[in-house]
């Protein structure tokens, strides 16, 4: 135990028995909110890893970081990616790793009813909440709608042991420089994506905007060009991380100022 806690001094004159009962006599009275005759402490436990939702490009959007105090309710807000989204997935995972889909998938459930518009238009907003007995709720509401859903989860810490809880933060450290890679590239692939949304709403707004048509063809081949590198890494064609960036500082240069009056 002693290497456990990296050398420090173990007090070894509390009995290991009478230690354990008192804890779990204070913990009760405190639960049972008994606390006339209970010392003036809080005992307090804390997630044992980071608790978080996927988002596009399967990056892990973490809520409640690890080792935050229970109890605890955290909120995050979220805008619909596509075209008249009706709905969105809502997918729960605990760990350490910036891929959600590397971290342990707890529930999931799905938030409908949300009204046809363009992406980015409508958001909900996505509560983590723990109670006291380590029982996770997590909930979403739409903000445009009032449509909402929730899952609760109640056995969740009690899933995975110490060890095994270790090994997956041990995990998380090993791979590091990869997860990092992983991110820039989501990042990368996401706003490439973004660009070509504006880049192709600014054609429809061609009415106000009055591009020639040379000025039409540029956008249209760009479009093609940039939707085949998103395409190639939405199907594992992984390009480099500076090709996507460069790219998309190409696009920004040649019809930034079109993408601007686009508003």
């Amino acid at each position: 135990m002693q290497e456990f806690f990296k050398g420090k001094e173990l007090c070894k004159s509390i009995n290991p028995d009478e230690a354990v009962a008192y804890g779990a006599a204070v913990q009760a009275a405190l639960l049972c909110e008994d606390v006339k005759n209970v010392p003036k402490l809080v005992l307090q436990d804390v997630t044992p890893l980071s608790l978080g939702t996927s988002i596009q490009g399967d990056i892990m959007s973490v809520v409640i970081p690890r080792n935050t105090c229970i109890p605890v309710k955290m909120v995050r807000g979220y805008v619909t990616t596509i075209d008249n989204q009706f709905s969105t997935l809502i997918e729960i995972y605990e760990g350490e790793r910036t891929r959600a889909s590397d971290n342990n998938l707890l529930g999931s459930f799905i938030l409908t009813g949300i009204p046809p518009a363009p992406r980015g238009s409508h958001s909900s907003n996505v509560c983590f909440a723990i109670d006291e007995n380590g029982i996770l709720t997590v909930s979403a509401k739409n903000n445009s709608s009032g449509n909402s859903n929730e899952i609760t989860i109640t056995n969740y810490k009690e899933r995975l042991s110490a060890e095994e809880i270790n090994k997956l933060i041990q995990a998380a450290k090993n791979y590091h420089v990869e997860d990092k890679k992983f991110l820039r590239k989501a990042e990368a692939v996401n706003a490439l994506d973004d660009y070509i949304y504006k880049m192709r709403s600014a054609l429809k707004k061609n009415i106000n905007l009055r591009l020639s048509s040379e000025e039409i063809k540029k956008i249209e081949d760009a479009i093609k060009v940039a939707t085949g590198l998103v395409d190639e890494n939405e199907n594992h064609h992984y390009n480099d991380i500076d090709v996507l960036e460069n790219h998309l500082k190409e696009l920004k240069n040649m019809f930034g100022h079109i993408i601007a009056k686009t508003g």
